[in-house]
């Protein structure tokens, strides 16, 4: 039995028990954002289940506090498209179905509502115009092109570390004019800023506060070298030369460079890495890409969608209201299940399936919807499309040769290796 073989089997198996354990249990029990279903990969079959018979539900077994799941493509665009009736500022909760602890729960400008939200987030935008990313993709390119250059042949390597994580955090260096022989400390502290007690990414909480002052301190350093300086063309001279930011006090200056960290590493990154699992997975879709390279077009959007890199966004009611039938009441926690809404069957031709050539391949919730709509996802697109064509360029296939580790999260959905080898 080959590798390739015995991955399948292994997931095969899983997913059966998986499915098995989902249908078994009542649905008052269910907690669908334990973040062990999203670690094992074993998620899928809760949340069929919950589309099918509560797609409005209310969780009161986990250990957080009780949260609504709200798991279907429309009803998670009624709850992102009406931010009068849900919140997401940070005093409320803000966008993670667990509260910040405190002390970590700087305001950003995705946990605000307006209207604060739109003058701070139109601040950084200049740098996700059509014209700065032309410049941008010439730079992606010839840095994507020294990456896989560098790659061993015939050996294994983590495809996450040598590739994923390296081409984002240049990226991000290069958006922060960070320095870049340090660049990545910015890997570390967007890892540790969304990690969960019980990842291993941190020790204790204690820790963590102690990185975390360590990048305030870093980027408070930067902010003071920038705002006496003429205007730059990176994220924080942006910010320090705007009146939306130029005053902002420390934790909101934190708030918003820990967002940006995170936009632009963990769901970039965890797209790369997925993407390469998935055509692995999907062989018959990686000899379609490999016949016709112009594929990558529509295999971008697809795998962003197969990925779903941030699994939920949470909001809070600000009045008592109604989703799909179910009263909530002001106060109460929603989260909407981006994860889920992108395997609705109701609005997606065979959601479970991974088809690069779709019709439609932007019909996908990964990016949110409303004012709050990620303002770097044509960024994450244009690196992975760039990269995609340097891989075919170089490599008839990239060939996965054991099971990926993925994160402890039902948050950030991604993975912490990738065991690969190019022929």
């Amino acid at each position: 039995m080959n590798i390739q073989t015995t991955i399948k089997t292994d997931k095969a198996e899983r997913q059966r028990l998986a499915r098995e354990e989902a249908y078994s249990t009542p649905l008052k029990d269910f907690h669908p954002g334990a973040p062990r279903l999203f670690q094992d990969d074993t998620l899928w079959p809760w949340f069929e289940r919950l589309r099918k018979e509560e797609p409005v539900h209310y969780c009161t077994n986990s250990r957080i506090e009780p949260y609504w799941s709200v798991t279907k493509y429309n009803d998670i665009m009624h709850v992102d498209t009406n931010h009068g009736i849900f919140s997401s500022d940070v005093s409320l909760g803000g966008i993670s179905i667990r509260d910040a602890p405190p002390g970590f729960d700087q305001p950003s400008f995705i946990a605000m509502d307006q209207p604060q939200h739109s003058a701070q987030r139109k601040t950084v935008s200049p740098m996700f115009t059509p014209t700065h990313l032309d410049q941008l993709a010439v730079l992606i390119r010839e840095r994507s092109g020294k990456v896989l250059d560098a790659l061993p042949r015939n050996e294994t390597f983590d495809f996450v570390d040598r590739v994923s994580i390296e081409l984002t955090t240049q990226m991000l260096a290069t958006l922060f004019d960070f320095p870049w022989e340090e660049r990545r400390k910015l890997t570390r502290w967007s890892d540790i800023s969304t990690a969960l007690p019980k990842s291993g990414i941190v020790e204790s909480m204690e820790q963590r506060r102690r990185e975390l002052d360590e990048c305030a301190a870093c980027f408070g350093g930067l902010w003071n070298e920038r705002v006496n300086a003429p205007l730059r063309n990176d994220l924080i001279s942006m910010m320090a030369h705007s009146d939306a930011t130029r005053h902002m006090d420390s934790d909101n200056l934190m708030g918003n460079i820990i967002l940006l960290m995170v936009g632009g590493n963990d769901t970039t990154r965890n797209t790369m890495s997925g993407s390469v699992l998935a055509l692995n997975e999907n062989p018959d879709q990686y000899q379609k890409l490999r016949d016709n390279p112009d594929l990558i077009d529509t295999m971008v959007p697809e795998v962003i969608r197969w990925q779903t890199p941030l699994a939920h966004m949470r909001r809070t009611a600000l009045v008592d209201t109604e989703v799909g039938g179910k009263t909530i009441r002001k106060g109460d926690r929603v989260v909407m299940w981006y994860v889920s809404g992108n395997r609705d069957e109701e609005m997606i031709e065979n959601p479970n399936d991974f088809i690069i050539d779709r019709a439609r391949p932007r019909t996908h919730l990964s990016f949110g919807f409303g004012i709050h709509r990620c303002v770097g996802m044509r960024l994450a697109e244009l690196q992975l499309k760039i990269v995609w064509q340097e891989m075919l360029k170089r490599f008839d296939k990239i060939e996965v040769v054991g099971e990926p580790k993925r994160v402890y999260s039902s948050f950030v959905k991604g993975y912490e290796s990738l065991p690969v080898r190019i022929s």
